[in-house]
Order: C-alpha cells, then structure tokens, then sequence
C-alpha cells in the first residue's frame, strides 16, 4: 500500500496494515537537528522521515493589500512592532517561534471593513497564489506517491489577523451581519483563488483549512453562533472541496468540541489535531463523532517534549482504542513539534506509531 491510498484509507475509515504519519516541526526544531547531523540542510524533511502527506505550497495570501511594505514602527533585540497589510499592528518575537501579541487593528467595524478591505477582495489577483510553489510539491508527491494536500486558511483564521480576536468576537455578538459578510467575502475569495490555482496546476487529493476557534476549555463562540455566522462559509468552502474530489480536513487548535457537529454538517470530513491541554480527548471525540469523521493528531506534544517514551506510548493508547473500534486515523502530535523534542524521540514516534494496527 502506497502513502497515498493509506491516507485515502483512513479519510474512508477503512483499515489499513500500518498507519499514517505526518509531522509538522517547527523551523527551530529542523534547524537544531541538522546542527546535530541528523539531516542535511538541504535535506526533503518529508523524505527524510517517509512521511505520508505532503502540503502544496503556502496558503492563498489573504492580507488585503498585498502591495504594501510592511513598516517596523518599534525594535528592541527581542521583538519588533510592525504594522502589515492588513492594517494590522502586531508584535513579533524576534528569538523565538510564537503567536504574534495583538497591539492595534485599523479594521474594527463594519465601516473600516467595508472602507479599508473588502475592497481588496472582491477581484482575483495571481500574485496572491504560489503557483511554482504548488505544481513542485505536486510533482514531488506523485513521484513518491505521497497524498498531496493544499492548505489554506478559512474565514475565522482570515478575520482574526484583520481585526484581531476582540473586535472580531464583540462584532460577531453586536454586529453579527457583519461579520457574516466577511465570513462569505473571504470564503469566495478564497474558491475564486483556488479555482485559477486548480485550473492552471491540477488539483490535490485533499484540502486542508486553517480555522483556529477554540481556546482553553471553550470555543470562542456558541454552536448557535456558529451556525449563524461561520457555518454558510465554511459550507461553501467544502462544498467546493467535495465538488473536486477533495476530502476536507479542518485544524482547529484549543477546545472545540461543541463546534464539531456544526462543522460535521457544514462537510468536514477530518479533525485536526484536537489540542489536549485544552480539553480536547480523542477517544471521547471519536465516541461522538467517529462514525462520520476521521481524525488526525490528539497525541499530546508534552509527552515529547518531554522526550518520554513512556508517556509516548500511553498516548498511543487513544489511536489504538480509534483504531481497534473501525474508525480513521491519521498520526500526528496535537499541536508542531518544539525545538525540545529530541531527533530519537521524533524516530520513535514515527516508527512505533506506523505499527499501532499490530
């Protein structure tokens, strides 16, 4: 069986002889095993690890007037305040890999929404979209055959870098029609995207949306408001997704739970990577939802982290109670994998983890 039909198996919820894998390191992580020796700097991570998956490209880019050159207003040697295209101020770590610190957003309404972005989104621009990019990872993927997938962000994902989580949350409880329309305003902009993506490269096996909504222990919005706002978005995405062939893999970091129903009956075929420290559990999803989605991460990186084979293989525990109950599985932490984690502990989850089906 090929890494292909080994993902399409376990999207299907059909048994296969080993798992799937995939890893997603951060770039501190790849840089300090190649200073290691553990891989080449030249090196197809991917290849490397015989990973079964592998991404086409950089998202479709979303940032409202991609022509402008983002300006630094403040540096220290540890971050820099810059203001991006989106009218965004944000506060970046220069030291390290994290979250940007949210300072200031131009778009706080419907008003400056309608005035400073819309605008910007209404027409297909080529410059947004990475064909070379794509049509190389494409080719590298059937070569090995691989399962390609394209990954995009979706309108939650789009809107919170526009307008930050705030204003985004308070609009969405005080102005909910405005942000519907950009719910829908981004998720056409993005098919009108993929359309000339697909049209011009081919298109991939899978889809996979960026559409982080939870925080601890809570989404950042009631399944209700989900329903209202969020979900005729992410319907039309899948939609598209599923009018292609394409499976649909949602990733969601934090606690999102109450939204998984919605997203089940929006088209979500894939869960996506059900982030344990913030009350995410993998077999409890799958008790509720595994007889229509399959899922794709739920290990907890602590365990890692923490380069414990011991604690490795008690998260392993879930994928074979998923596994031995029928459903679909795809392995990968809950989260990318930090600079702590040790290049042994990375070759042991990967390889143990393939065989969690014997």
């Amino acid at each position: 069986m090929t890494s292909k039909e080994r993902v399409i198996c376990a999207l299907d919820r059909k048994r296969t002889e080993s798992v799937a894998v995939a890893l997603t390191p951060w770039p501190a992580a790849l840089k300090k095993w190649q200073s290691q020796g553990h891989i080449g700097e030249f090196d197809d991570v991917n290849e490397h690890f015989n990973l079964d998956l592998r991404r086409g490209g950089q998202c479709i880019n979303s940032v409202a007037d991609i022509d402008f050159k983002e300006v630094i207003i403040e540096e220290s040697e540890e971050t820099k305040l810059v203001l991006d295209g989106n009218g965004a101020k944000l506060r970046l770590h220069k030291l390290h890999d994290s979250t940007p610190e949210h300072v200031d957003f131009n778009v706080k309404n419907r008003a400056s929404w309608d005035e400073l972005t819309k605008p910007h989104l209404i027409n297909v621009n080529e410059q947004r979209i990475c064909f070379k990019e794509y049509q190389k990872a494409k080719e590298i993927a059937k070569r090995n055959d691989r399962f390609f997938y394209f990954a995009t962000m979706a309108p939650f994902e789009q809107m919170h870098r526009l307008c930050g989580h705030e204003n985004l949350l308070m609009g969405m409880a005080l102005d909910p029609q405005w942000v519907q329309d950009m719910v829908l305003t981004y998720a056409r902009f993005t098919i009108n995207h993929l359309e000339v993506l697909f049209e011009r490269c081919g298109k991939p096996d899978g889809m996979f949306f960026f559409e982080d909504m939870g925080f601890k222990h809570k989404p950042f919005m009631s399944p209700q408001m989900y329903k209202e706002i969020m979900f005729p978005g992410h319907k039309l995405l899948f939609d598209y997704s599923h009018s292609i062939g394409c499976k649909v893999i949602v990733h969601s970091c934090g606690y999102v739970e109450p939204l998984v129903g919605g997203l089940i009956e929006a088209g979500m075929d894939c869960l996506q990577a059900m982030e344990v420290k913030a009350g995410m559990d993998l077999p409890r999803l799958f008790d509720k939802f595994g007889d229509k989605i399959s899922f794709f991460g739920g290990i907890d990186v602590r365990a890692l982290i923490n380069n414990s084979y011991e604690q490795i293989d008690l998260e392993f525990e879930k994928v074979k109670y998923v596994i031995k109950n029928g459903g679909g599985y795809i392995l990968h932490t809950d989260h990318s994998e930090p600079p702590e984690i040790d290049y042994k502990t990375i070759l042991y989850f990967l390889e143990k983890g393939r065989y969690l089906t014997r």
